[in-house]
């Protein structure tokens, strides 16, 4: 935006066409800087081939992934979103801070009532002080299979990337899960019976198997590159319940921000995200002419557990040589399903790229056990869970229970009582060898929609201790209308007065999904300068269904930044 002197406009402007030119030039830089981008997206079903059959899924405009966003820091989004599917539908604008307007964050009878079939509700929230790789995806039982997809954040106008090499092209790749079924069905068939969901029968780039799978080489998709030329590959982890491996062929991956937060660049040839995170990598065309695969494949880190063991592909397609469509790509070498060294190796090289804001003192320390958990099965019913049990899972031996009459948003706001409680535990109730052989008697929770109270300003850290009940695995931890540092990560039972001292304060990434090792625990901090209800879960979908969440009230500042905004009036009520 330019600026003037406003003395010398005055006198300008005694030149009425000159001061007319010169107001004109003014706003338009002004609008220049910022935009308000208008979307409509209809929830629909749509009928798509995969894996040789035919199924109706559920989708945004019909399309699979749903349509890929692109906005500037300091633009304005406005969604209208139609419900025409048989189900209840939210929009999560997943990692976005959504300062002052939780109205918009999207988790279903968290921030709003779902939008029933035939409703509409429209989101609206402006980009502030971010960049990079985002996403979209329902919010609403596991609609999230289907109805996914990319929302990128480029530099103001003027700016560029803080990149060692500017990149000559841009693209993304979505990684998914596909079911060989309603993944609604296969949800409610685990809530029946108790027992854990049937796998997915493949994974997905953009919407596509790949080579490796039946009836599915025709529609693989292609990545395209000029030789010698440098891309920016935006990679985001949109499977339901798995954490992956990523790599291409022969290629190296310069690592340069993780969700939608800039790192120190550092060179890998392999990444692991979990879902709900992303990862921009630049990629140089620095290999002989021809086809590579782009791979992923699943990190299953606990033990004993099914996953699906398959493969999905790309192909990076050198452009500007005469590679035959017809040459056989070449297959990376990927980790093996249990590599917990390299899943590590990979995390624990991401910092800030210069000396971060991290909360050097604390007011609110935390301490949140995440894990499974086993119940009794209820009276005159047969469950199919270990030894005729149900599934569970915690956090502090709390099952979160989502309300059904109210969200707890609007509860909140308006002062209803009886929606949800604010006596979350600060620590467990029963401190135990989280990491070992947990006693039998603790693998069953409580369950309740009990939340914990930030104070406005507050600086928070929170210990995320993996357990062992049931069995070790590695969490995805998503905040939401946050971001955060990871000050820390290590294996066994966090040792306050030992793991404290090793504490990166200096450089830490930032992130708003982190994985909590498996067996082990993550440390975060961050300062709670954002009013309103926000959800905290494990982003494997099966373990939110399970209970593995709890949810923040962060109170209201002093003054109108600080506040948060009033209702939309279209808001979706229960």
């Amino acid at each position: 935006m330019l600026h003037y002197n406003t003395n010398s406009v005055k006198s300008w402007c005694s030149w009425l066409p000159l001061c007319l030119i010169l107001f004109f030039v003014s706003g338009f830089f002004e609008l220049a800087v910022a935009e308000t981008h208008f979307h409509n997206f209809v929830v629909q079903a749509k009928s798509v081939k995969r894996l040789c059959n035919t199924h109706n899924i559920i989708t945004v405009n019909g399309q699979y992934p749903g349509p890929t966003l692109e906005l500037r820091n300091g633009d304005t989004l406005v969604a209208k979103v139609q419900n025409k599917a048989k189900y209840n539908v939210t929009i999560h604008w997943h990692g976005i801070r959504q300062m002052r307007t939780a109205w918009a964050d999207g988790p279903e009878f968290v921030t709003q009532c779902p939008i029933r079939p035939g409703g509409t509700y429209t989101y609206r929230f402006t980009i502030q002080g971010q960049e990079g790789t985002l996403w979209w995806h329902a919010h609403s039982s596991w609609l999230r299979a289907t109805v996914y997809g990319a929302l990128i954040i480029h530099p103001k106008q003027g700016s560029s990337y803080p990149f060692p090499t500017i990149p000559k092209h841009e693209a993304t790749i979505l990684l998914g899960e596909w079911w060989n079924a309603n993944p609604i069905d296969v949800i409610n068939q685990a809530r029946k019976t108790g027992a854990a969901p049937n796998i997915s029968d493949a994974y997905t780039i953009n919407g596509q198997p790949g080579d490796l799978y039946s009836c599915s080489s025709q529609d693989t998709v292609i990545i395209p590159v000029n030789s010698s030329e440098t891309s920016l590959i935006r990679v985001i982890n949109s499977a339901l319940n798995q954490q992956l491996f990523f790599t291409i062929a022969n290629h190296n991956l310069t690592v340069v921000a993780v969700d939608a937060s800039y790192t120190k660049p550092f060179t890998t040839s392999v990444i692991m995200l979990g879902p709900g995170q992303t990862t921009d990598v630049l990629l140089t065309a620095d290999q002989p002419p021809s086809r590579y695969y782009i791979a992923a494949r699943a990190y299953a880190s606990a033990q004993n557990a099914p996953f699906d063991n398959t493969t999905t592909t790309a192909i990076l397609q050198y452009t500007n040589t005469n590679t035959s469509t017809s040459l056989k790509p070449l297959l990376p070498n990927l980790p093996a399903y249990n590599d917990t060294p390299t899943a590590t190796a990979f995390t624990t090289r991401l910092r800030s790229p210069a000396k971060a804001l991290v909360p050097a003192t604390v007011d609110e320390s935390l301490f949140f056990t995440v894990g499974l958990g086993l119940n009794p099965c209820s009276k005159g019913q047969t469950c199919q869970g270990p030894n005729g049990t149900r599934f569970t899972a915690s956090m502090n031996n709390v099952s979160f229970v989502l309300p059904s009459t109210f969200s707890i948003l609007q509860a909140h706001h308006q002062g209803v009582n009886g929606v949800f409680t604010v006596d979350f535990p600060a620590a467990p109730p029963l401190q135990f060898d989280y990491t070992g052989n947990v006693s039998r008697t603790l693998w069953s929770p409580v369950t309740g929609t009990k939340l914990y109270k930030l104070q406005y300003g507050s600086s928070v850290q929170i210990v995320l201790q993996g357990t062992s009940i049931f069995t070790t695995e590695n969490h995805p931890v998503h905040l939401h209308g946050y971001d955060f540092y990871v000050v820390g990560e290590g294996f066994g039972n966090f040792n306050a007065k030992t793991d404290t001292a090793k504490f990166n304060l200096v450089d830490p990434p930032m992130r708003n999904t982190v994985g909590v090792p498996v067996g082990g625990w993550a440390v975060i901090r961050f300062v709670a300068d954002n009013p309103g209800v926000w959800l905290m879960h494990c982003h494997l979908d099966v373990h939110i269904t399970w209970g593995l969440a709890t949810a923040f009230i962060v109170e209201n500042g002093v003054g109108e930044l600080q506040t948060l905004e009033s209702p939309p009036l279209d808001l979706p009520q229960c």
